[in-house]
């Protein structure tokens, strides 16, 4: 009988064998994948236009600046101290800014804000001639402020003006100024909102101010604020921002206002305006005490409001007498202060007004007279 052999054992295949199938597997797929690529036709190229072919509103942007960037200046401003150790002076920067030439005469326009902490200023030009200036005038309540430089005419080249009353929510605008102390920076946007209103240094509201989103940083101040034909439409002044760097949402100081404020600080120094010849309360002060209107703090000796019987705000043994709450101005409703600086300043010195007032104010005697009184000029 045959002997039983046990079964024979499968031999294991060389890991050799199974890397080389491996191989030629991958090498056949992408032979595969390249042969039907080949089949394919490649795609249509993309069209390049030539670097030389702007845009229309390339060409334009870049004409503008070209052309008002010659107005725009840079302002340094310091403050001269004694040095009591050294005794000798040291000059101390304060602060840099941007400004906008006016006239051919020298006058540089820019914010008050710019120049308030020193004094000593120099103005650099587009050409990057620096010159010494002095401050012929001011309006803190506006922010403005009035420099003048003793240069050539040829290089003062004044910027065009515009006008403020038919400006447009999405117009063009374009900001130059020296954000950073980069000198000559332009930058673009859009009216982004009108109308709105901001505090100048001196706690006054500023009206009408034009609200954009054209880059406005640190730098920016005094600089100008331009429409699509390169005319000066706002005086570019402050930022909303909790860093205190660009947030998109800048503002100017209408070219309407400037027009009017800058020839006075020309001229005198100073902004004449008309008054009652008053002292009016705070808001806040109003607020507290639950009243609406203008609370009268105290009247200028012989000024017209005194003539006219406005009473002041008097303080004595027995507490507080509250002065007159003018509550209205020729039938204008007067809720705070900053209405009524609001409707005054839309009038002339020498014009007569009717005020609305509340007497004995939140007492039981409390009753509304009709006083008249002639606007003087004030400060």
């Amino acid at each position: 009988m045959a002997e039983l052999q046990p079964p024979a054992r499968v031999r294991n295949s060389s890991p050799l064998l199974v890397l080389q199938s491996l191989l030629l597997i991958i090498l056949a797929t992408a032979l595969m994948f390249t042969w039907i690529r080949t089949q394919s036709p490649p795609p249509p190229a993309m069209p390049i236009t030539p670097a030389g072919n702007l845009a229309e509103d390339e060409r334009s942007t870049i004409d503008l600046f070209r052309q008002s960037s010659q107005s725009v200046a840079y302002i340094t401003t310091s403050a001269v101290e004694e040095d009591s150790v050294r005794f000798r002076a040291m000059e101390i920067p304060r602060g840099t800014g941007s400004a906008f030439v006016w006239d051919a005469a020298g006058h540089i326009v820019t914010n008050f804000h710019v120049v308030e902490q020193g004094n000593t200023w120099k103005v650099t030009l587009s050409d990057q001639s620096s010159w010494d200036a002095e401050v012929v005038g001011a309006a803190p309540d506006r922010d403005l402020a009035v420099l003048k430089i003793d240069a050539e005419p040829n290089r003062l080249k004044a910027l065009l003006r515009g006008s403020s009353t038919d400006l447009e929510v999405g117009q063009k605008v374009f900001a130059i100024g020296n954000p950073f102390g980069l000198d000559q920076t332009l930058t673009t946007g859009v009216i982004s909102g009108l109308g709105r209103e901001i505090r100048s240094r001196t706690g006054r509201l500023i009206e009408g101010v034009i609200q954009t989103d054209a880059a406005i940083n640190p730098g920016n101040s005094g600089g100008p604020l331009l429409n699509s034909r390169g005319e000066l439409i706002g005086v570019n002044t402050a930022i909303f921002s909790p860093s205190g760097a660009y947030a998109g949402i800048g503002f100017a100081i209408p070219v309407d206002v400037v027009k009017r404020i800058v020839p006075q600080l020309i001229k005198d120094g100073k902004v004449t305006r008309p008054g009652l010849g008053v002292r009016i309360a705070a808001t806040s002060i109003t607020d507290r005490l639950g009243l609406k209107g203008a609370l009268v703090v105290s009247t200028l000796p012989g000024g017209p409001a005194a003539r006219a019987g406005l009473r002041p705000t008097r303080y004595n043994e027995e507490g507080v007498s509250l002065g007159d709450v003018i509550i209205a101005v020729d039938g204008k409703a007067v809720e705070n202060s900053d209405d009524l600086f609001r409707i005054i300043e839309t009038y002339n010195v020498g014009d007569e007004v009717t005020l609305i007032v509340r007497r004995h104010a939140l007492t039981r005697s409390e009753t509304k007279e009709s006083i008249k009184v002639t606007l003087v000029a004030v400060d």
